[in-house]
């Protein structure tokens, strides 16, 4: 009896484990199922990463593969939703000045091209100068419209929209393709202290510089862009996003029947906006917590008319002020 007793463990051990050979290959397949949990987790991670994480993150799923239209035509549903939802809580101007002075000043930085009827914001390092250079590439194509500008319309081919009296301004934008370009602010500030307008000073130096003079005096290359382009009194058409100018220039092209057979010139944006991408992290170090805190106050209405929820520079709590 005792015998019989104390074999009765090994007999349980044995029914409940089986033989030292299952059992090893127990704890493989389970480690590989563990293996492909955790791959099933990261891979999960990394597409959530890439996906859009609310409806103000206006970027594509993917940078290096092309935007198709429909994503094209639905990401500018969005930035169009996100920019009204702005302007309808904020006291922006909404209506053209009836003084001529002052309705030339508040669309000082609007550029038109008569010839294919296009209206664009002018505003340094936000892509506008690849559009510029296309417009020409058109132009020397003698690419026209099909229904052509009547000749006492045509004032060359590009001047800006506070030269013309005030009847044909409001002419203009009601019947002319409206386009913005928008860039992420703190690329902006460093493209503008990349380019040379820092004047030997620090970075941290020239951010303390811009917020000192404040956004009434700031220079164009910094200075917001709701308070340069309008956007509440300007119904764009188009918002077109730095970093993914040649997919969405393409699909606006072509929807405006503007391309034709006609190639469109290389964008570098994407490749100056990977160079940022290591680039802002450095400079940004550079900068006191109360500096971040004041810039981000002092571009809080592009956050908010445009949103840039990626950007360094996001925080809630200021963005908040500016409705």
């Amino acid at each position: 009896m005792p015998a019989q007793i104390s074999a009765l463990p090994a007999v349980v051990s044995s029914s409940h484990f089986g033989s030292p050979g299952k059992t090893m290959r127990f704890f493989i397949r389970l480690l590989f199922s563990s293996l492909v949990f955790i791959s099933l987790l990261w891979c999960s991670h990394l597409l959530w990463k890439r996906l859009p994480q609310s409806q103000g993150d206006l970027t594509v799923l993917k940078e290096d593969l092309p935007v198709t239209f429909d994503t094209f035509l639905h990401t500018q549903q969005l930035r169009k939703k996100t920019l009204r939802s702005f302007c309808g809580q904020t006291a922006k101007i909404t209506e053209l000045p009836h003084n001529e002075q002052e309705a030339s000043q508040v669309v000082s930085s609007i550029m038109v091209n008569n010839k294919l009827q296009l209206l664009h914001c002018k505003i340094p390092a936000t892509g506008v100068e690849g559009w510029e250079q296309l417009l020409e590439m058109l132009e020397e194509k003698d690419v026209t419209l099909q229904m052509p500008v009547p000749a006492h319309q045509q004032f060359g081919t590009q001047k800006r929209l506070s030269q013309y009296n005030l009847t044909s301004v409001e002419a203009l934008l009601k019947s002319y393709t409206k386009v913005m370009f928008i860039r992420e602010p703190f690329h902006r500030l460093i493209s503008a202290y990349m380019h040379g307008l820092a004047d030997g000073l620090t970075f941290k130096e020239f951010i303390q510089y811009i917020l000192y003079r404040g956004s009434s005096n700031a220079s164009i290359e910094w200075k917001p862009l709701v308070s340069l382009c309008r956007p509440c009194l300007i119904h764009y058409d188009y918002i077109i996003m730095f970093g993914f100018l040649g997919s969405e220039v393409h699909h606006l092209m072509q929807r405006a029947g503007l391309l034709g057979n006609s190639q469109l010139p290389e964008f570098i944006d994407s490749k100056i906006r990977w160079t940022y991408g290591w680039l802002e992290e450095q400079m940004f170090s550079e900068l006191s917590h109360v500096q971040k805190k004041q810039l981000c106050h002092f571009f809080r209405f592009d956050f908010a008319a445009f949103h840039f929820p990626n950007s360094l520079l996001w925080d809630p709590t200021c963005i908040s002020e500016s409705t």
